[in-house]
């Protein structure tokens, strides 16, 4: 893919390098492969990268370098870049779709024309891989909900939605981290907490990691949270 980018002042401390107005795999790629270029050899005055769907912040200290600077040295890091695709950690995540962690299951097979079944084992059989990190602390947008049940954002958001909670809205899928409103579909909670409470990682996924879902039973939650809360 040729790597058209676009590069963006932000304040006088960052740079704004995009590649598309559209998501894709292609794009993704891209921006995985670019992080890692800046992580593995940052250029003078780098602080933080901060990839997203179709762009990646590049943080700086403004009294090592400028915007001149970086963009130069990001163009010759697009020059050798080889955007193969990050093939990242496999992270197993169970689900319970009991109630009472689905109080959106319903709703989204009326919406989708499917039993709750078909529901569950469409989310189940999705590609997922984290895409960026946004909104709240810890939340990894992932991408790769079949297009059997996207549905769309409620109309207003519903309060007190706890952590662990597993989300839909659209193409996108998050496990939650804290309790709080969200107007995406709840259909199941997890065991796994994406937050890991390690200070050098505080974030389960990396960009560019792939997420696959195992259906649980409710014993078998039970069982798994106590035993998290045991460690």
């Amino acid at each position: 893919m040729k790597m058209n980018a676009q590069f963006k002042a932000v304040a006088d401390h960052a740079l704004l390098v995009s590649f598309a107005t559209e998501i894709s795999d292609d794009v993704h790629n891209i921006i995985v492969a670019l992080d890692k270029a800046i992580v593995d050899a940052p250029p003078t005055g780098v602080i933080e990268t901060i990839p997203a769907l179709v762009n990646i912040l590049v943080d700086f200290d403004p009294l090592m370098t400028d915007h001149i600077t970086i963009t130069s040295d990001i163009r010759n890091m697009l020059r050798h870049l080889k955007p193969d695709g990050y093939t990242g950690i496999t992270h197993n995540i169970p689900v319970c779709y009991e109630h009472p962690f689905n109080p959106d299951l319903s709703a989204v097979a009326q919406q989708t024309g499917l039993s709750e079944d078909a529901v569950i084992n469409a989310h189940l059989a999705g590609n997922y891989r984290a895409l960026m990190y946004g909104f709240a602390p810890g939340f990894a947008y992932l991408a790769g909900v079949p297009e059997t049940i996207q549905v769309p954002r409620k109309p207003a958001a519903i309060r007190d939605i706890p952590g662990c909670s597993v989300i839909i809205a659209g193409p996108q899928c998050i496990v939650t981290t804290i309790m709080m409103p969200t107007g995406w579909s709840v259909i199941g909670r997890s065991t796994t907490s994406v937050l890991t409470g390690n200070a050098d990682r505080p974030f389960l996924f990396n960009i560019g990691d792939k997420v696959i879902f195992e259906r649980i039973t409710q014993a078998e939650f039970e069982r798994l949270a106590k035993g998290n809360a045991n460690d």
